[in-house]
């Protein structure tokens, strides 16, 4: 008994000289109401902070990788990034064949099909032999940037058309004669063969329309034999009539109902244009209807305003694109009395006097041929890679096309050197202005021959056309001016399509 009165006296002792935090781990405390509770709080805080430290290093973790993608990520390798240049030879056997078929066999890569955005670059290359015959990079898709403003330029007119005068030695140009051919038959008696607009021009045939001489070529309006040979733009006769009596022609058209029709700006024009230059403006029915819908109705002389409305029936193509190239390339044959004419796209309205025009860029320019450059573009290789980015028209057709001019000798664009015969290689087709001499009425063929064989796109085959017949025709000069895209914007107002008329199989 009495050594268990001391160990618990001992321990006693002990437990009163400790300090007052190590006598219980967790001391209990009392509230107000005398409840008791245990000291927690210093651990459920440290938690708190520990917590709240976490989550505060996730989210800027997060933050930083996000900017790392922003940033690096276009360095980072993706299925697709870049494809292997493709290269294939030609025989001098396939090249023949190439150039004497009518519709051209495909030898470029077809990139079409490829629209990953993440694609940079796709090469391909024709060779023949050891000469390379076709390059072309499809550019990655990029974001939409804004636009340049592109605006007029003052042009130096004359203060009136009364004292105009065509110059007395303007006529002095190249001088020989065109006959056009109207009928083809079928020699072979092939079954496959069909009657068309543009006729079954062979390669030796267009070879030698090149010649500024004495001949008779291609140049539309040609037909068949027997019931089926009409290839239509049909005409009225009393239309037909009037059309032969003109001498200056101002002349646009709407096929499809894909545009408004606009007109010309009456207090612009002189008194002397409304009575002695024919504004025409060639439409389809369908497009009439629409102008009637819309309260626009011919009057009891045909006409809208100072447009002439003449009614094109049985059109020749089923591309509305390609039926506008007609009255744009052909007006020598249309009107076959006129002396000058002016060509304005639907989407533009006309805001000069067409007189004084036709002082100012062929009279005063000695020109029989004018036509502005591109507002942006100067090169085929660049227009080549803007319609396949816009998907302007069948890339195989385009690929088909731009190879066969690279190998007849179409050189890139070079504006440093001095000899180029060109301000630009890509012309502003929406405007042209052309006097009705042979050599101008034979670039005005060839150029449509060009559309006809390839593609629509005729700012491709623009500078191809002209180089070649200047290339094959040394010591005959053809008078072309090419005038600055602002001059353009002097003369006519631009508007936006109607509507625009889906190329034929563009992504083909």
């Amino acid at each position: 008994m009495l050594l268990r009165y001391k160990v618990r006296a001992f321990w006693k002792n002990i437990k009163f000289r400790m300090p007052f935090y190590k006598q219980e781990a967790l001391p209990e405390r009392k509230d107000g109401l005398g409840c008791s509770f245990r000291m927690r709080r210093g651990k459920r805080f440290v938690s708190r902070i520990t917590r709240r430290r976490c989550s505060i290093l996730v989210l800027i973790s997060v933050f930083l990788f996000l900017v790392f993608l922003s940033f690096f990520s276009r360095n980072l390798s993706f299925p697709y990034s870049n494809l292997q240049k493709t290269e294939q030879k030609l025989s001098e056997k396939e090249v023949f064949d190439l150039l004497n078929t009518p519709t051209l066999m495909m030898y470029s890569e077809n990139v079409n099909g490829v629209t990953d955005d993440r694609m940079k670059t796709v090469e391909t290359s024709i060779e023949l032999g050891d000469h390379k015959m076709f390059q072309m990079d499809v550019p990655k898709r990029t974001k939409y940037k804004h636009r340049k403003q592109y605006g007029p330029c003052e042009i130096d007119f004359v203060n009136s058309v009364d004292v105009l005068m065509e110059p007395g030695n303007y006529m002095n140009v190249t001088d020989f004669s065109l006959n056009y051919i109207t009928k083809e038959e079928n020699s072979n008696e092939n079954d496959m063969f069909h009657p068309s607009f543009g006729g079954h021009q062979t390669f030796s045939e267009r070879e030698k329309s090149f010649y500024a001489e004495n001949q008779t070529l291609h140049c539309g309006f040609i037909k068949g034999s027997g019931e089926a040979g009409n290839t239509s733009f049909d005409l009225d006769i009393e239309d037909k009539a009037y059309m032969f009596s003109c001498k200056v022609v101002v002349s646009s058209c709407i096929f499809g109902s894909s545009d408004f029709l606009r007109k010309p700006t009456k207090k612009k024009i002189s008194g002397y244009s409304k009575t002695n230059v024919c504004f025409v403006m060639f439409i389809d029915a369908l497009t009439m209807d629409k102008l009637a819908s819309e309260g626009q109705v011919r009057d009891e002389e045909g006409y809208i305003g100072l447009w002439r409305i003449i009614i094109v029936k049985n059109l020749p193509y089923k591309d509305m694109r390609m039926v506008g190239k007609v009255p744009k390339f052909l007006s020598h044959r249309l009107f076959p009395s006129s002396r000058f004419s002016i060509w304005i796209d639907s989407k533009l309205r006309l805001i000069a006097d067409p007189m004084q025009i036709i002082d100012y860029f062929l009279w005063n320019k000695q020109s029989e041929y004018a036509i502005s450059n591109h507002y942006d573009r100067h090169c085929v290789w660049d227009e080549v890679l803007q319609n396949k980015r816009l998907n302007k028209y069948n890339h195989t057709r385009i690929d088909e096309q731009f190879t066969f001019y690279q190998y007849d000798g179409l050189i890139k664009f070079n504006e440093s050197d001095e000899n180029t015969p060109l301000p630009s290689y890509v012309p502003e087709g929406s405007f042209i202005i052309r006097a009705h001499t042979p050599m101008s009425n034979l670039f005005s063929c060839l150029w449509f021959n060009e559309v006809n064989r390839f593609t629509s796109r005729d700012q491709l085959s623009f500078a191809y056309t002209y180089l070649k017949l200047k290339r094959m025709n040394p010591g005959k000069s053809f008078r072309l001016n090419m005038f600055k895209d602002c001059e353009r914007r002097a003369l006519a107002k631009l508007f936006h399509h109607r509507s625009e008329i889906p190329p034929p199989h563009a992504s083909g």
